[in-house]
Order: structure tokens, then sequence, then C-alpha cells
């Protein structure tokens, strides 16, 4: 508890003692009594990754508040490419490795990490530096380059994808963390927290065939959603994503997006984006569909959002 909220608090238990309730209530209406609201997000600009993690988190009312304990949990980071850290097409392995402790700090049974990578998977988990960060932290990492790993779900409410193949561990798991890295997409324009779920279904190639834009937008509907979408956005990759070519294509913005509203966040990270390069919201149609879908809204005033400069 903050110190001033202490005070107040003390007071105001203070008063209990020798107000009656009627005259308590015209206390608190008369705000006497102040209580600091938990934002909706959080946006993190200036630090390093895990110390932004840390703000983060502790802005949004800790860890335990998504994470409790004999969970099991996944963290589901972007590894699908076989690039080195620094070129921005995985997200941050120090920023992996400081959640899953976090999460097993918070009582979690087990934490397993994953994701349906785009090239070779060993390389990509090992270049990536996030297979050997997570392994340092305490989590399992599974890989998911064979058909067997997945299980088949129902999107009831998907328009157009009604079915996928997703991840058993991400089936068995009491909460998941979506942790995608801010970068440029040929095809579905931003790759964010919506666009990171196609890296737990094993068929892509009916994305690409189908409406990529609205599949991403359905596979979103699968009923075990996200506690929390965690935007790595201190490197992003402003151009030739998802995969880069060279250091010409990353931005260093040293930012960090937090919240359990996938629209919004996304909302929000593409509001970095555009710091560094033009991106219409438009051209973004996922996030339209999502939000034909119920999924959020893209109307950054109708939440609470708390921006953080470290």
């Amino acid at each position: 508890m903050k110190r001033r909220d202490f005070i107040k608090t003390g007071v105001a238990a203070g008063a209990a003692l020798t107000l009656n309730f009627d005259g308590l209530q015209a206390a608190l209406k008369s705000n006497n009594m102040v209580v600091e609201q938990v934002p909706d997000m959080v946006a993190v600009m200036g630090g390093e990754p895990e110390a932004m993690l840390d703000k983060a988190l502790e802005e949004l009312g800790g860890i335990g508040k998504f994470i409790k304990k004999g969970q099991k949990v996944v963290i589901k980071p972007n590894i699908g490419w076989d690039r080195k850290p620094e070129l921005a097409a995985n997200t941050n392995p120090g920023l992996v490795k400081a959640l899953i402790k976090k999460c097993l700090d918070a009582g979690a049974e087990k934490v397993t990490v994953f994701d349906q990578t785009c090239d070779n998977w060993q390389r990509c988990y090992d270049n990536s530096g996030i297979a050997a960060a997570a392994k340092e932290a305490g989590a399992i990492v599974m890989p998911a380059n064979e058909e067997k790993y997945f299980r088949e779900v129902t999107i009831p409410n998907g328009v157009i994808l009604k079915k996928a193949k997703i991840h058993e561990a991400l089936v068995e798991a009491d909460a998941w963390i979506n942790m995608p890295i801010l970068k440029n997409h040929g095809g579905a324009k931003l790759s964010c927290a919506m666009k990171n779920y196609m890296g737990i279904v094993w068929d892509r190639r009916f994305f690409h065939s189908n409406d990529l834009q609205q599949c991403i937008a359905d596979i979103c509907t699968w009923e075990k959603k996200p506690v929390l979408n965690i935007v790595d956005a201190y490197r992003i990759m402003h151009q030739n994503g998802p995969q880069g070519k060279s250091a010409a294509d990353v931005a260093t913005i040293k930012s960090l997006i937090a919240s359990p509203n996938i629209i919004a966040v996304d909302t929000a990270a593409l509001g970095m984006f555009n710091q560094v390069k033009k991106l219409d919201i438009a051209a973004v149609t996922h996030l339209g569909k999502g939000e034909s879908l119920n999924l959020g809204s893209t109307d950054l005033k109708k939440i609470n959002i708390k921006r953080v400069r470290m």
C-alpha cells in the first residue's frame, strides 16, 4: 500500500470508531477517502525490459492477480524465426525469463513455453535465446513441430474458422499469458497480440488461404483467453516483417504494454508502431473484425490507461 493511501485509510478507520454508519457513508461520498483505481492497461516507456515488466505488473495489481498458486501456466512468446534477439523477430528472451520467474514465485505448479515456429524449431528456440532463458528460469520448453502435440477444439464464434488444432500445453493449462513482440507483417500488416495466436495452432495454411485477417480475429474468440497480454516493444521491426532482413529493419523504442484486453493492447501497440512508421488502423483489419466479435474496443478513450515513463 502506498504511504498516502495508508494515511487516508487510517483516517477513515479512525472515523469509523466515532461516526455511525451513515456518517461513514457520507464521509466516503464526500471523497475524504480516495481509492486508487487499478488501470485496464499499463504502457511503460524508457526502461530496460525486466524493469518495465516489474512496473507494469505492479501497476496492474501484481502477478498474483493473474496467476494463482498451483496453476499450470503457459507463456506464449513469439519464437517463430531463426534470428538473434537484436533483430526483433522474436520476443526478448530476458523478458520471457523474468515473467517465468514471476509466475513460479506466484506459486505456479509449472510454466511451459512453446511456439509453432516458421523456421526450423530447434534453431528458432536456440538462436532467439528463449530456450536457454526459459530453462534457466525453471520453465518447461516444449516443441510444437509435429501434429501429435496438437488437439482439435471448436471455435463456435468464428466467422470462417470453426475449429482448430491447438497445442496440448495450452489446452491443458489453467492460465496463459500472451507475450508477442511488436512488428511489421506483410500479410496481417501488424504482428502483435492477436497475430501471436497463430503460433498456438497447427494448420496456419488454412489462415493464409481463407482470409488471414478474419481467421486471426476468429482464433482469438477461442474460449480459453489469455489472462494477460504483454507486448514487447523494446525493439520493434518496422519493415520487412515478420522475419526481417537486417538491423536497418529495427527501431529501439524501449516500451512495453500490458493488459488483459487484447483489442485495446493491439490498438495501443499500433500507436507505438506509428511513432516509427505510419500504419493506418484501417489496414489492420483483424482489429476491426475482432471488435465486431466483441473481443474489445479500439476506442482507447473507453479504458483506463496508466502511462509510466522510467
